[in-house]
């Protein structure tokens, strides 16, 4: 096939309105391709010629206006499933490794002994809800793949885990910086495995708030109504 045929002029189009995780989108768009051209190579195949047949195709699958916001919605859902696993994965371990850090490196005995009454609670209220969000990404991980069929809105649950990770995470650096302050220092400071129990902490906490931006950018509302804006254009 010809470049600047009637196929690589829908999906050019495609593309410029789709917002999405790279990878994903290019395996998206090459699944259209594919199936526009396999479309095309039928009709050709009943004799037409084969900018006739690309036409043909092209008319088939549909116009881009209406095409794109369930490819726009696919994209969403992709992000959403990356973000619940990123969350089922790394928070609840490293909750338990904190927890395990502290039993290797307990606070001096003169903190134990001022420690505030709300100083458990509060540590307490962070472990909790550090699993719970861990609890949260498992059930959005199974809505967003078995459960995906049940849903009519699935985008929402994207979207809500990157509300949940730009809301929460506010809040809990400031509970660790209060337990922090209250407890002092320690040997933990001093040693290696804390440093680099820190150091992937704040990686972690990055690459989570990134994925949640990507969840709220590939949801929002332009996103998600990008090609009903678009232009009508000619591709053929």
């Amino acid at each position: 096939m010809a470049d600047g045929g009637p196929i690589d002029g829908y999906v050019a189009a495609l593309r410029s309105v789709l917002r999405g995780p790279g990878c994903a989108k290019r395996d998206l768009l090459a699944e259209a391709r594919d199936g526009l051209l396999d479309a095309a190579e039928a009709y050709e195949s009943d004799g037409l010629s084969r900018a006739e047949a690309e036409r043909r195709a092209v008319e088939e699958f549909g116009p881009v206006p209406e095409v794109a916001p369930g490819f726009q919605r696919e994209l969403a859902v992709g992000q959403g499933r990356r973000t619940a696993l990123l969350l089922f994965l790394s928070v609840p371990p490293m909750t338990l490794m904190w927890n395990l850090m502290w039993e290797v490196f307990p606070e001096p005995p003169s903190v134990t002994a001022v420690k505030p009454a709300w100083f458990g609670v509060l540590a307490r209220v962070v472990d909790y809800s550090q699993l719970l969000t861990g609890v949260v990404g498992a059930l959005a991980l199974l809505a967003l793949g078995r459960g995906l069929r049940r849903l009519h809105r699935p985008a929402l649950i994207t979207r809500a885990l990157g509300l949940l990770v730009w809301l929460g995470m506010p809040v809990l650096v400031a509970m660790c910086a209060a337990l922090s302050l209250t407890r002092g220092t320690s040997d933990i400071a001093d040693e290696w495995p804390g440093i680099a129990l820190t150091i992937v902490s704040y990686a972690l906490w990055l690459w989570q708030l990134r994925s949640a931006t990507l969840c709220l950018r590939f949801t929002s509302p332009a996103a998600l109504s990008a090609a009903d804006q678009a232009r009508s254009r000619s591709y053929v």
